[in-house]
C-alpha cells in the first residue's frame, strides 16, 4: 500500500479491525497522588509518573498497549493498556518466571529484562526482549493480558540488547538491535539481522548499519518502522540522563542511513528525552511515548505530539522551525474519536483478592512458600523466608515485595500483624529499597517483640545493616508508614492505634537501584533455618498524599 506504515504487519500504527483482543475489566482506579488527565481535554506529563523504563507501545484497533523493561523484578515485562494514550492501567505481565530459572531464583540486580519491543502479527502479540547475558528472546500471546508463551531464544549471545522486529513488504522479517559494551565489548552501533518466516530465529550473522561513535555515542534502544518507502530507526543517543532522540532513515534496509536529531531537551526541564515508541491514532494523529530519567523516581513516561515534515518526524514542539522539537509539559489529549474516563495504574491494595495486585514485584523468581493470600482475613500473609546463602543484607533477599514510586510526593501506610516463630529471630516491615535502603520493622527477640529502624548504606556492596531499637511492643498489630517528599526524602513513622504516628530515625535519602528507581514495599525475613516459619499479615497497603 502506498503512503502507509509497515511495521511487521505487526503494526504499531495500523488498526486491526479483525483483532479479537479482550483486556481485563476496567479497574476505574484513580491515583490520589498523580493523575495525568486534567479533565479538561488536556494532559500533563509524565503520563506515567513511575519507572516504566524503555517503553514500547502499539495500537491494535482502538486499543493501545505498552510494555517496559523489568530487569530482575518478577513478574516481569509489565503490560499496560489504554484507550487514549493518557489514561493507563496494568493488565498483566508477560514474564511470570525469568529463565534461566536457577540463575534468577536469587536477586540479579540490573540483569534480566532490558528494553523490549511489542508488535502484533496475524492475530498474536509478539514481544521480543533481551537478556544482556544470554540473548534475545521471543514470547507470544493471543491476548496481551495473558497468558504468554514460554520464552524462545531467537538470538543467543552476550551483549545483544534492545531488539525490534520489522516485516518488509516482501514478507522478509528483520530484527534491529544494539550492543551492551559491558558484555559485547562494543557499543554505539546498531545492527540488523534477518529472521526466519515466523520470527523465532535469526538466520544470518547480521550487518552493522549505523556507527554512532563520532556523532551519537551510546546509541541504543532502536525501534524499526517503514513509511513511504523509507526504513526508519528511532533510537536514543548521548546517554540516558543527557541524550537526545535520533531518527535514522534510508531507502535500503542496510543503509546508508541519514541521521537527524528530532527531539532534545531544548529549554525545558525534561532531561534526556528519548527512547520510546511512535504510535498513530485511529484519526491519523502521530504521537511518541518516551522516558525521562528522574533518578530516584526512575524513568518516567512522557507523551509527545509528533508530525511528519519532508519524511522526517518532528517530536514535541518545534518553536524555531528547525525540525527538532522539545518536550511539552501540558498539551491537548490525543484525538481517538471518543472521550474515556480517567484511570491510573493501581497503587493501593486491600489484599482482599486471591492473587497479588499487578503493581507488586519480587526481587527474584517467586516461590510458593513466600506468601499466602488469606481470603478469610482479607490479608496478605508473608512467611519469614530464610535469607539466601551469602546474602549480606536485604539487597540479597528475593522475597522482598515492592512497587515503583508513583509520584514525586506520596505516603505509603500498611497495617501489619506479626506472628513470629518464638524459636527464631524474624523481622517484618516496610522498606524503601535502592543501592542503600531503610525501613521500619518489627523483630522477634528472645525476650519479646521490638520495633526497629533499619538502615543499610551501599547495600549493593555487601555492607552490614545498621539496626536501631525504637521500642518494645506489647501488641502484635502495628501501623507502619513512610512519607516520600520532593527529592525522594523519606521519613518513617509508626502507630499503635492507627491514628497517632510517631516519627522514627533520621530522614532517609532514597537512592536508585541498578538501572531502576527506588521502590517501596514490604518484607518478612529470617536468618536461620528451622522446620517452620513465623509470618506477618498485611491487612492493606494504601498510597495517599502526604500531610502538610
Amino acid at each position: 500500500m502506498k503512503n502507509t506504515i509497515c511495521i511487521l504487519a505487526f503494526a504499531a500504527a495500523i488498526p486491526f479491525a479483525n483483532a479479537q483482543v479482550k483486556p481485563v475489566a476496567k479497574s476505574n482506579y484513580r491515583s490520589k497522588v498523580w493523575v495525568a488527565d486534567q479533565g479538561n481535554g488536556t494532559y500533563k506529563n509524565p503520563v506515567l509518573n513511575a519507572d516504566y523504563s524503555d517503553p514500547d507501545a502499539i495500537r491494535v484497533g482502538d486499543d493501545f498497549y505498552l510494555v517496559s523493561s523489568s530487569f530482575e523484578d518478577i513478574p516481569g515485562l509489565p503490560v499496560l493498556y489504554s484507550k487514549d494514550l493518557v489514561n493507563w492501567r496494568i493488565i498483566g505481565h508477560a514474564l511470570l518466571r525469568q529463565p534461566p530459572f536457577d540463575h534468577f531464583d536469587i536477586p540479579r540486580h540490573g540483569d534480566g529484562v532490558w528494553a523490549p519491543a511489542l508488535r502484533y502479527y496475524k492475530g498474536e502479540f509478539y514481544l521480543y526482549y533481551p537478556d544482556p547475558d544470554y540473548g534475545i528472546y521471543l514470547i507470544k500471546a493471543k491476548n496481551a493480558a495473558g497468558s504468554w508463551s514460554n520464552p524462545v531464544m531467537v538470538y543467543a549471545g552476550k551483549g545483544l540488547i534492545d531488539p525490534c522486529p520489522l516485516m518488509d513488504d516482501d514478507g522478509q522479517m528483520y530484527l534491529v538491535h544494539g550492543f551492551a559494551g559491558s558484555r559485547a565489548g562494543i557499543k554505539s552501533v546498531i545492527a540488523v539481522n534477518k529472521l526466519n518466516a515466523d520470527g523465532t530465529k535469526v538466520t544470518d550473522a547480521g550487518v552493522i548499519v549505523y556507527d554512532g561513535h563520532e556523532t551519537d555515542p551510546t546509541i541504543e534502544g532502536p525501534k524499526f518502522y517503514k513509511r513511504n518507502g523509507y526504513y526508519y530507526i528511532f533510537a536514543p543517543a548521548g546517554g540516558v540522563p543527557t541524550g537526545w532522540q535520533l531518527v535514522l532513515r534510508s531507502k535500503n534496509i542496510y543503509g546508508p542511513y541519514e541521521r537527524k536529531v528530532v527531539m532534545d531537551q531544548g529549554k525545558t526541564t525534561v532531561n534526556g528525552p528519548h527512547q520510546g515508541a511512535w504510535v498513530t491514532t485511529q484519526t491519523g494523529e502521530d504521537w511518541f511515548l518516551h522516558f525521562q530519567d528522574k533518578e530516584q523516581y526512575g524513568r518516567v513516561v512522557h507523551l509527545q505530539p509528533m508530525v511528519w515534515k519532508n519524511n522526517w518526524p518532528v517530536i514535541g514542539t518545534d518553536k524555531d522551525g528547525d525540525g527538532k522539537g522539545e518536550p511539552v509539559m501540558v498539551y491537548k489529549k490525543p484525538n481517538v474519536g471518543k472521550t474515556y474516563p480517567i484511570e491510573t495504574p493501581v497503587e493501593s491494595d486491600e489484599f482482599n483478592g486471591t492473587t497479588l495486585g499487578l503493581q507488586w514485584q519480587w526481587m527474584a523468581n517467586a516461590q510458593a512458600s513466600w506468601y499466602y493470600m488469606n481470603p478469610g482475613k482479607g490479608a496478605l500473609r508473608l512467611y519469614s523466608g530464610k535469607m539466601p546463602e551469602g546474602a549480606k543484607n536485604l539487597w540479597g533477599a528475593g522475597n522482598v515485595l515492592l512497587q515503583k514510586f508513583m509520584a514525586d510526593e506520596f505516603a505509603a501506610t500498611t497495617k501489619m500483624t506479626f506472628t513470629p516463630n518464638v524459636k527464631l529471630e524474624e523481622k517484618a516491615g516496610l522498606a524503601i529499597m535502592g543501592f542503600s535502603y531503610a525501613g521500619i520493622a518489627v523483630k522477634n527477640k528472645k525476650d519479646g517483640v521490638y520495633l526497629v529502624f533499619d538502615h543499610c548504606k551501599d547495600a549493593d556492596k555487601g555492607n552490614a545493616e545498621e539496626e536501631k531499637t525504637i521500642a518494645k511492643l506489647d501488641k502484635p498489630t502495628i501501623w507502619l508508614r513512610v512519607k516520600v517528599s520532593v527529592g525522594a526524602k523519606c521519613d518513617f513513622s509508626y502507630s499503635t492505634d492507627g491514628q497517632t504516628f510517631i516519627n522514627v530515625g533520621e530522614t532517609f535519602q532514597a537512592e536508585v537501584g541498578r538501572w531502576i528507581g527506588a521502590k517501596v514495599g514490604i518484607f518478612c525475613t529470617r536468618d536461620t533455618q528451622i522446620n517452620d516459619s513465623g509470618y506477618a499479615d498485611f491487612d492493606w497497603f494504601r498510597v495517599t498524599p502526604i500531610d502538610r
